[in-house]
């Protein structure tokens, strides 16, 4: 390839790069915000949070990417950038399935501590920040790792906006050159390596989460006098 073309999917690269990280940002608050809803004590709160979960888990991204770029700018008057509207859509669908990650990782401590949190009359919310939490969250990070790399792999879906992401870019360098072996072959090594990248970092947070939790404090072995004239030597 001409450094023109190659010129092309690097652009096209850090485009993917940018959706990634925005995308990957509202899913993870959405995520949060709608799996601490499903354990909430008000049913109509666990209800709101259930029913955007069985939606957007339910529905198709493509299709959502449809309905954000095409259906609803007509509705309501206004048109969002693709970069935006691709955001907002893998952001709400993969949000969805983070959701009952926290869900479970929330269910899955211990209720000993709650009820220890209940014991010091903590409030709901001081229970979620001090005891639930701190234990969840290192729980959260393999399967968050996982519906990172499938982000990362959604985010070929904005090409259908003209969204000039390493797929769409790729397709432009094929058209150009009338070859798929080669350039398809480029972007997949493409795709793993970042998707390499991100496990790495990762598992590196998981390490660092994980560290010390569970652990009593390491005690110093205190010394032991000898008494003179023991014989011990």
């Amino acid at each position: 390839m001409t450094s023109g073309l190659w010129e092309l999917v690097l652009q096209g690269v850090w485009v993917t790069i940018q959706l990634l990280f925005f995308s990957s940002l509202l899913a993870t608050a959405v995520s949060f915000v709608a799996g601490i809803a499903r354990t909430h004590r008000l049913w109509i709160v666990r209800f709101l949070a259930g029913l955007y979960t069985e939606v957007f888990r339910g529905t198709s991204a493509l299709v959502m990417i449809f309905w954000v770029f095409f259906v609803l700018p007509p509705a309501f008057g206004w048109q969002l950038v693709p970069m935006w509207a691709g955001t907002l859509a893998l952001g709400l669908t993969y949000g969805a399935y983070g959701s009952e990650i926290v869900r479970g990782a929330l269910g899955a401590v211990d209720p000993a501590q709650k009820e220890g949190g209940i014991a010091l009359s903590f409030t709901p919310w001081q229970r979620m920040k001090l005891i639930l939490l701190p234990q969840a969250v290192p729980e959260m990070i393999p399967p968050f790792s996982n519906l990172l790399i499938e982000l990362l792999k959604g985010t070929a879906l904005v090409s259908i906006m003209g969204m000039g992401d390493l797929a769409f870019s790729g397709n432009l360098v094929r058209l150009a050159l009338q070859e798929s072996a080669e350039i398809y072959t480029y972007i997949l090594l493409i795709y793993f390596v970042i998707a390499f990248l991100l496990t790495r970092v990762m598992r590196g947070l998981e390490k660092k989460l994980k560290a010390g939790v569970g652990k009593a404090p390491k005690k110093k072995a205190a010394a032991v006098r000898v008494p003179e004239g023991s014989g011990v030597s």
